[in-house]
């Protein structure tokens, strides 16, 4: 498995109609990607839900990391630097992923746990599959994965939720502009 985001930074008066509206359109484009768990086309919209500025991102999960190298190897990224310009990718290994109850996905939630350098990393892998687990029993949450930084020795956690983005969790927010899940029909 492999996970990886990009995002680009937007000007403060951009239009983020725009956004969505190319997130409506090249989405479904994805919801047939073999080797792809699911991908979230999310947003920022300043001023809106705590953001301070537009942010376009595209998150995914891939069971099959050959598909992530054909797609950023492949002609298919070129509408991406052909837009935005060659975006720095976060990657990361999943370690636990989990799929709750909810039906859809309208807020996407990133945390950042870092790992103290004497943690019995093992307890804490454990403690973290325990963790996604009452996550993904909430009835509102679609999707939960936690997955290891392997540069920075941290631990980033994903969680998609059918709710209106809440600003009391200590998370970043994102609106969920179109999700395609190709391969939660067989996982």
């Amino acid at each position: 498995m492999l996970a990886k985001q990009y995002s680009h930074r937007l000007p403060a008066d951009y239009d983020m109609g725009v956004i969505r509206h190319r997130a409506a359109d090249r989405g479904p484009l994805w919801d047939e990607v073999e080797g792809l768990l699911f991908k979230v086309f999310a947003g920022q919209e300043r001023g809106v839900h705590g953001a301070r500025h537009n942010l376009y991102a595209s998150i995914y999960l891939w069971a099959d990391p050959a598909g992530a190298a054909r797609f950023l190897m492949g002609s298919g990224f070129d509408s991406v630097i052909d837009s935005f310009g060659r975006p720095h990718i976060e990657s990361w290994l999943p370690l636990d992923w989990r799929r709750g109850p909810g039906g859809q996905a309208r807020t996407l939630y990133r945390e950042h746990l870092a790992i103290d350098p004497l943690a019995d990393r093992a307890r804490l892998l454990a403690e973290q599959v325990e963790h996604n687990q009452r996550l993904a029993d909430d009835p509102d949450t679609f999707a939960v994965f936690v997955a290891l930084d392997l540069q920075a020795w941290e631990l980033v956690r994903f969680t998609l939720s059918a709710s209106a983005p809440d600003s009391t969790r200590g998370a970043e927010r994102y609106e969920v502009l179109y999700l395609a899940r190709p391969g939660l029909a067989s996982a």
